[in-house]
């Protein structure tokens, strides 16, 4: 007998930050999660006054993985810089597709 585990697929996490106090909660978390599982994919998906947050106040680790609503931006009038990106849909329809396809969402 062998203790092996059943294969599982990697985990696929979606932060859903609205505020900025919730960026600043999926940043930690992506991170963290990311520490404990390398194997681990994570987004973090900014909308509402985030936006604005993860313009003003740039973080190295996680801005890579943060993808801003194009609704919010083009709201605020601003533009985002690299490594932000830009979601190709609203962050409602993002975040319904990437739960339709089998992320895990986590309001942040």
């Amino acid at each position: 007998m062998t203790n092996s585990k059943p294969h599982s697929p990697a985990l696929r996490i979606v932060l859903h930050a609205p505020t900025p106090d919730a960026l600043a909660r999926a940043r930690a978390s992506a991170l963290n999660a990311r520490k404990a599982d390398a194997q681990c994919s994570v987004r973090i998906i900014a909308n509402a006054a985030a936006v604005a947050a993860a313009l003003d106040q740039p973080h190295a680790d996680a801005d890579a993985l943060t993808g801003l609503c194009p609704n919010t931006l083009a709201h605020s009038g601003r533009q985002a810089h690299a490594p932000l990106t830009v979601l190709e849909r609203p962050a409602v329809i993002e975040l319904a597709l990437l739960q339709q396809a089998g992320w895990a969402y986590i309001h942040a």
